[in-house]
């Protein structure tokens, strides 16, 4: 199981947020790429970075401190949030990101998918998934789609998409386990790869998730309250 320490980006600092709510904010780093290195030194073999500010915006907003978090490390990345444009994804992708993740585009235009699927290959765009109770949510997580995230999955793996971030917002930042039964349900409907986001807390999570065959698993908060050391969960699950 491939594990993504995530580092998620708010004017400039490395942050967490509770249920994706942009006034419920932790400052944990005002050095992202400080972090991004001391994630490598504990034996990290990819990273997940979000940008915040861009995601609500629907543009890249702090782009100079993504570059700079990709200059530090060895590892690859991947990127989202506010990316909504092929000219942006190919910017993104020639700054040395090695995915990109598309959220609301992909509910709002599908077939763009199918378009950077195309022009990038499928190993170097993915699809974000934000749900909340099976619904996926759109603009930085502010409006409900009328989709369901098996669907867009579905949708998204007829276009050629391969890999799927799927985050339950209601778990996001709230360190109560994360949905391993809609998780293990979109991996077996879908046969994608589906990273789970949202609501590791433990070992024991992360070991559930193993155990029930999920390729990914994103980790934030419990990196950073240190309920999960890295190091160990690297050699026990990758």
């Amino acid at each position: 199981m491939q594990l993504y320490p995530a580092i998620d980006i708010k004017n400039g600092q490395c942050v967490r947020l509770t249920q994706g709510l942009f006034d419920n904010v932790k400052v944990y780093s005002n050095s992202p790429a400080d972090m991004a290195l001391r994630w490598q030194d504990k034996k990290a073999s990819y990273l997940h970075l979000v940008d915040l500010d861009g995601a609500l915006a629907g543009r890249s907003v702090n782009e100079e401190v993504i570059k700079e978090i990709v200059r530090a490390v060895d590892i690859p990345v991947q990127l989202g949030g506010g990316i909504r444009s092929a000219e942006t994804v190919e910017r993104m992708l020639l700054n040395g990101i090695a995915r990109v993740i598309i959220g609301t585009k992909a509910v709002e235009r599908p077939e763009f998918m199918r378009e950077l699927v195309e022009r990038f290959g499928p190993e170097r765009i993915v699809a974000g998934v934000d749900a909340k109770n099976g619904q996926v949510a759109i603009e930085g997580w502010g409006k409900l789609s009328d989709i369901s995230a098996l669907d867009l999955c579905l949708q998204m793996k007829a276009f050629g998409i391969r890999h799927v971030v799927y985050t339950d917002i209601a778990r996001d930042g709230m360190m109560s386990g994360p949905n391993v039964e809609y998780t293990k349900h979109l991996t077996r409907e879908t046969e994608m790869d589906i990273i789970a986001s949202g609501g590791v807390s433990s070992m024991e999570d992360l070991d559930t998730l193993c155990r029930e065959g999920i390729k990914g698993a994103i980790i934030g908060k419990a990196l950073y309250e240190g309920t999960v050391d890295l190091e160990e969960a690297v050699r026990r699950y990758e």
